[in-house]
């Protein structure tokens, strides 16, 4: 979600052939149930909702806002269908992946139109970063036969430069006298990048300032050059495997091995890297700073396996869980969560929370390249793919309203640190902020009725 101009997003616009055929394919699923029962719209059966609105807020940084609404309908044939919506708004600023100066640095922004200017010291950020997103989710899940049930989902999701459709279908077999469940999940998107100013050519030098160029023509030319095409797509499939086992009357466990393929455009149009000299100064080439729209493989396979366990003591719920990934980029990462939900008085409960994520960083990742070296195939800036740690401390109150209705509001603090891949920086760069820390907070509040 990287775009850089306002934008206004209208409901499933009469245009929109993904949305009506999300909207199509929801009232098909809806066929057998509204044989079975003519009052399926009738909100006064048998209708469960879920809603929840959150802010996210990143130091200095970015701020979402996000709004989701979700209905599930089950019928006398045990049938259930869900759908779901879900509308954020991003809105901040976002790091470019240039290296610190101490000097100011001036940026085209990504549509080419404009430029901005990020004072001495300070970390490159695009301040124009904005993006809006509707979700639509709908998913159908009935008896197959004796012990088996099956479930099939369609995805729709459109940001200004990003559209995503997906569908899903998953098994779930049930023995031992229902205390064990198998479960096996099938899950196909096509992601389509539409990035305003187009897709960066790799390895491109940025057109950084006008005054360079003879007249608005000459730059122009100069930024088009840069551009590749106007848009370009992504597949993911991934895999599933699973493993409920109740092991007693109080506790119950799981794992997970899930598999993702991901094929096509993976590189970040808004990212890019910088060639420093071995004064930590962003060289000049053809009268243009070193900055270089960053590539990435284009194609990503992960694997994962995840367990949990959850007990239930007299008056409390402990929900403990591990995962582990590993993907062909050489990251590998460690996740540990661990929830503890108490009973307060008969109505309502408290939940604190701690997470601790630490990943390894990509084979290509760079914060940033020595004119002594050779470019790479592939280079990103992008702290996201470098190696840091992370933990999140969480507290969630809950109660039941007199009318049977759940409440909840959770806060919680987020923190990142990453780690310093190289040791040594030359020059200037020796005491520049490179690997900034994160901090953020979030604030949720759900209702259940």
């Amino acid at each position: 979600m990287n775009t850089q101009t306002k934008t206004t997003f209208k409901t499933c616009p009469k245009a929109s052939n993904a949305c009506q055929a999300i909207a199509a394919a929801s009232a098909l699923l809806l066929g057998h149930a509204a044989q079975a029962e003519g009052d399926f719209w009738d909100f006064s059966k048998d209708w469960s909702f879920d809603s929840a609105v959150l802010y996210y807020s990143e130091a200095d940084r970015v701020q979402a806002f996000e709004a989701i609404v979700s209905a599930t309908r089950e019928t006398d044939v045990d049938d259930k269908f869900n759908f779901k919506i879900t509308l954020d708004s991003l809105t901040g600023a976002t790091p470019l992946g240039a290296v610190v100066q101490n000097t100011e640095q001036t940026f085209t922004r990504p549509s080419g139109n404009g430029q901005y200017t990020v004072a001495a010291g300070e970390i490159p950020l695009d301040d124009t970063f904005r993006d809006t997103r509707l979700q639509l989710n709908a998913q159908w899940t009935k008896p197959a036969w004796s012990g088996v049930t099956t479930s099939y989902g369609l995805h729709f999701s459109k940001e200004f430069d990003y559209l995503s459709l997906a569908g899903n279908g998953s098994l779930a077999w049930e023995f031992n006298q229902k205390n064990s469940v198998f479960s096996l999940g099938l899950s196909v998107a096509s992601d389509t990048f539409s990035p305003y100013g187009g897709i960066p050519v790799a390895h491109s030098q940025m057109v950084v300032d006008r005054v360079q160029f003879a007249d608005d023509d000459a730059y122009r030319a100069a930024f088009d050059a840069t551009r590749d095409r106007a848009d370009d797509t992504k597949q993911t499939t991934d895999l599933l495997l699973g493993w409920t086992q109740v092991v007693n009357r109080s506790t119950i466990m799981q794992f997970n091995y899930s598999y993702s393929s991901v094929n096509g455009y993976l590189s970040d149009p808004f990212k890019v890297y910088s060639v420093v000299d071995n004064t930590g100064t962003v060289i000049e080439t053809n009268g243009l700073y070193a900055h270089y729209y960053e590539n990435r493989p284009d194609s990503r396979a992960k694997h994962s396996i995840f367990g949990q366990v959850k007990h239930h003591f007299d008056e409390s719920i402990a929900d403990f869980s591990l995962r582990y990934m590993t993907d062909d980029w050489d990251i590998d990462s460690q996740t540990v969560d661990y929830k503890h939900l108490f009973y307060v008085g008969e109505n309502s409960y408290i939940e604190p929370q701690f997470r601790y994520y630490q990943q390894s960083a990509a084979n290509f990742y760079l914060p940033y390249l020595l004119d002594s070296q050779a470019q790479p195939e592939f280079a990103s800036s992008d702290i996201r793919l470098g190696e840091f740690t992370a933990y999140t401390l969480g507290f969630k109150y809950g109660w039941k309203t007199d009318s049977g209705n759940d409440i909840a509001v959770r806060l919680s603090y987020y923190q990142q640190t990453p780690k310093d891949v190289l040791g040594n920086h030359p020059g200037q760069l020796a005491n520049a902020e490179i690997y900034p820390d994160l901090d953020a907070f979030f604030v949720q509040f759900s209702y259940s009725f």
